[in-house]
């Protein structure tokens, strides 16, 4: 018990830390998804402050359960679910330990005590590289469609 407060503790500062040294993002391109089809290629990164904090990845007994836009949750589809963002909005995040970076469309929400920045599909976080560890500590920043 004494572990995880302390890991928490560590957790809750790093990402106030991380948001304090947050410098506003600028358009750029974004690669392409990872997946033909999968995200809209005009999408730029918007002009806001990337969101830094920690990211979890869904329980495989929430695969078809139903998600707060209405979807049901497929472990093998790129979503997230993120409480800081409105549904709907395609973000992309990067593990910042090793840098490897996902495209998804947030499509639910998190418990509203879940201190996390975004919870991840299966894939997603396969794709991050971060499976065997459970968490790691992403950037995300929102997504735009270019010229709109």
């Amino acid at each position: 018990m004494r572990r995880l407060l302390i890991l928490l503790a560590c957790s809750a500062s790093l990402s106030a830390a991380s948001q304090d040294a947050a410098l506003a993002t600028t358009r750029e391109n974004t690669p392409p998804a990872e997946t033909p089809g999968e995200a809209d290629p005009r999408l730029t990164v918007a002009s806001m402050r990337a969101l830094y904090g920690t990211a979890s990845y869904y329980a495989e007994k929430f695969n078809g359960r139903q998600t707060a836009t209405g979807a049901v949750y497929d472990s093998r589809k790129l979503s997230a679910a993120c409480n800081r963002l409105p549904l709907g909005t395609w973000i992309r995040v990067t593990n910042l330990r090793n840098k490897r970076v996902v495209i998804v469309q947030v499509n639910d929400r998190l418990h509203p005590k879940n201190p996390r920045l975004v919870d991840m599909s299966r894939i997603a976080a396969e794709r991050l590289g971060y499976i065997g560890r459970g968490l790691t500590q992403v950037k995300v920043e929102v997504l735009s469609k270019r010229g709109g």
